[in-house]
């Protein structure tokens, strides 16, 4: 017979086990009708466990120059990687992971540049520790579109591809430390240096992002859920520079560096009437798509600072012009020069005798800057006019890094020898900037390299600079007069600038010879340890084109002379600039040039067109058969001058003979009937791919081949 306790026990136990029944089919309910465990929603878990999210690229904002040559954009490149779980592949007959190892490195080791067994022991340990994919490092980053497609060609299962972007500089050194570089960082491409860095805000992209739901194989299932954030591409930005000029100086540093060997080139050249930098380099320089071991980072003729030397002779004697002390035909006394117990001398050491102001300038005498400084304007004046010419600050120009000099000025003996250049410093762009206000007739413009900001997706212009006149140290009067003792420098009998004399065009501008201070004090020693420069402008009269040209420590012959390489430098660039704008010659140049407005001429006999037209400009050029004109270039109501091409299209238009056109010809002509051209060599045509007489196509293609003038 049971006794009591087990009847009471068997109940406990009912009702225990009961319970936990309860509870736990209360759960399931529970969890069945709310979806959530523990807090966790399992609806959402599942779809979040089935989702697949991909970033979408976005190109960062491409970089051109002033007549639209990409200068910098995003290349793609590609990321190799391999699948190694076979839980991806769908079935075994069509594998999607790498299912021989050893074979697969056999094939992928050339192309990667890599070991076979590094490569096979990279994916065998992977497949070892679960993982799903694996990839290769620097090894299988930035492959090219090329690479890619030879690997795929090989078949091989589980090797996949990521695309990525790279930027790339197409012209290499081309322009570096004004265009600067950018690396990947984080998945996105940040500028580091030169515009790159400056138009951080306007060039950088910004990436979309697509998500679905999948199944275990990735692919979509029917109602994926998708979601879609487009990318947002970078904005183009437009520099100053221009392709043709800049290559013109990067030829010519090229050229100097291998010959002379000199620590440093810094030059610039720049329009004048704008504050437009239109090239710019130095050497050393570096190549942005490689950047090994780089001797210079810094854009130096905008940060470093140095002793200007006789090029600031210039700003003394505007001063002195504009002050009204100057009379460029009272004579001094040159050679040396007292003042509170020390002395100055000519760089002859002995100086010329008694000798006018103006041949001072053109002797480039130092006591003549002294005593134009100290003596005639007074070192409290002369020290304002520095300040006008902005030598105490920077220029402002819209690149990174901007240096500044120091006008040294405590001393009585450092308010002489800032007069004629030493002592104080200033950068190679601060001299530039004064200069613009010799050149431009008074007015100080500030330079820049930054033409205007364009939307990438419909070319709209977001931002565009406008030139700006920052100051007005001196007159219109005392800019020409200065202009015409900088021709004298260059043409003149006595001139120290006669090296730099141009064939075509009139050129005015100051030498400049900086020492090089030593560590300890005082200075180096020797012809070569000199910074050797040269502040011109061209044609004189009235200047389209200002440059500076600096070389540091040249190896020169026991001939040669520090102006021998600035001087091969300035020669070529401008000279070649010149023509290649389109600027008249005034060198040995005896036809007047006259201003003519443009008529309207639209709708006349073609005949009587042209007759009237070369009654007042030289050269008229008729554009195919017909009888009528239908449009004149340059249009009606341009003022002209009598040396400039008229083009006269007609109503059957034909290819003219264009032989012996400038570029800025060509291009018009390209313009009005929208031809692709494409240019070799500099100077004029010598050759055209479109032959005279034939039917002119639009949207053709146009080669032409130039050549400089004998």
């Amino acid at each position: 017979m049971k006794s009591s306790n087990t009847h009471k026990g068997a109940a406990v136990l009912i009702l225990l086990f009961s319970a936990i029944f309860l509870i736990i089919t209360g759960r399931f309910l529970y969890i069945q009708s709310t979806a959530e465990i523990e807090g966790v929603n399992l609806n959402e878990w599942a779809e979040e466990a089935r989702t697949s999210s991909y970033s979408l690229d976005a190109d960062r904002g491409n970089i051109y120059d002033k007549n639209g040559m990409l200068l910098a954009y995003d290349r793609p490149t590609y990321k190799l990687y391999a699948v190694v779980d076979p839980e991806y592949s769908r079935s075994e007959e069509e594998p999607e992971h790498v299912t021989n190892p050893e074979e697969t490195a056999s094939v992928l080791a050339p192309f990667l540049n890599m070991e076979e067994n590094e490569i096979e022991q990279r994916i065998t340990e992977a497949q070892e520790d679960g993982r799903f994919q694996v990839e290769f490092g620097s090894n299988g980053r930035d492959l090219s579109q090329d690479v890619k497609d030879e690997i795929e060609d090989q078949e091989l299962s589980g090797i996949n591809f990521e695309e990525e972007s790279k930027r790339y500089y197409p012209n290499g050194t081309f322009a570096s430390h004004i265009i600067g570089f950018a690396r990947t960082e984080d998945g996105h491409i940040t500028g580091v240096t030169g515009v790159e860095k400056q138009m951080e805000d306007y060039l950088r992209e910004s990436k979309g992002q697509i998500s679905y739901e999948r199944d275990k194989y990735g692919s979509r299932l029917l109602d994926p859920n998708e979601i879609l954030q487009e990318p947002d591409h970078g904005e183009d930005v437009h520099l100053s520079i221009d392709q043709k000029i800049q290559t013109f100086l990067e030829d010519a540093m090229a050229t100097v560096d291998e010959q002379y060997e000199p620590a440093k080139i810094m030059a610039a050249v720049m329009d004048p009437k704008t504050g437009e930098v239109v090239a710019l380099g130095n050497r050393p320089s570096y190549n942005p798509n490689d950047l090994g071991e780089v001797d210079n980072w810094y854009n130096d003729i905008i940060s470093d600072s140095f002793e200007p030397g006789s090029t600031m002779k210039m700003f003394t004697w505007a001063a002195a012009i504009e002050e009204g002390v100057y009379n460029g035909e009272d004579n001094f006394k040159s050679g040396s020069y007292e003042v509170s117990g020390s002395t100055i001398r000519d760089h002859n050491r002995e100086g010329w005798g008694d000798i006018s102001y103006d041949e001072g300038f053109e002797r480039s005498s130092n006591v003549a800057a002294a005593k134009l400084g100290y003596d005639l304007v007074g070192p409290e004046k002369f020290r304002g006019y520095l300040s006008d010419f902005h030598l105490d600050e920077k220029s402002g120009i819209d690149l990174p890094n901007e240096g500044e000099g120091r006008i040294l000025y405590d001393y009585d003996i450092e308010k002489v020898t800032t007069a004629f250049g030493q002592g104080t410093t200033t950068t190679p762009l601060q001299l530039m900037t004064a200069a613009t206000a010799i050149a431009n007739d008074g007015k100080m413009m500030r330079p820049y390299t930054l033409s205007k900001v364009t939307s990438s997706e419909n070319g709209e212009i977001l931002n565009e600079k406008e030139p700006e006149v920052i100051d007005e140290p001196i007159s219109e009067e005392t800019a020409s007069q200065m202009r015409d003792l900088l021709g004298r420098v260059v043409s003149g009998e006595n001139g120290t600038g006669a090296p730099f004399e141009l064939n075509d065009y009139s050129l005015g501008g100051k030498t400049g010879t900086a020492q090089i201070p030593k560590e300890g004090g005082g200075y180096l020693t020797g012809k070569e340890n000199h910074i050797f420069s040269f502040l011109g402008m061209a044609p004189v009269e009235d200047p389209e084109l200002l440059m500076y040209v600096a070389v540091k420590q040249p190896k020169l012959d026991v001939t040669e002379t520090g102006s021998e390489p600035v001087s091969f430098i300035l020669k070529s660039v401008m000279e070649n600039s010149l023509h290649y704008l389109d600027i008249n010659p005034d060198q040995n140049n005896d036809h007047k040039v006259e201003e003519h407005e443009m008529k309207d001429y639209i709708g006349e006999d073609t005949v009587k067109v042209e007759k009237d037209l070369k009654k007042d400009f030289s050269q008229v050029t008729v554009v195919g058969d017909g009888d009528e004109v239908t449009e004149t270039l340059p249009q009606q109501g341009t003022t002209l001058l009598s040396d400039q091409r008229i083009i006269i299209i007609t109503d059957e238009p034909k290819m003219p003979d264009i032989t012996g056109w400038s570029l800025r010809d060509v291009q018009k002509l390209a313009e009005h009937f929208d031809l692709k051209v494409e240019t070799m060599g500099d100077g004029y045509v010598d050759q055209q791919s479109i032959k005279e007489g034939s039917n002119i196509k639009e949207e053709g293609y146009l080669v032409v081949e130039l050549s400089t003038p004998e």
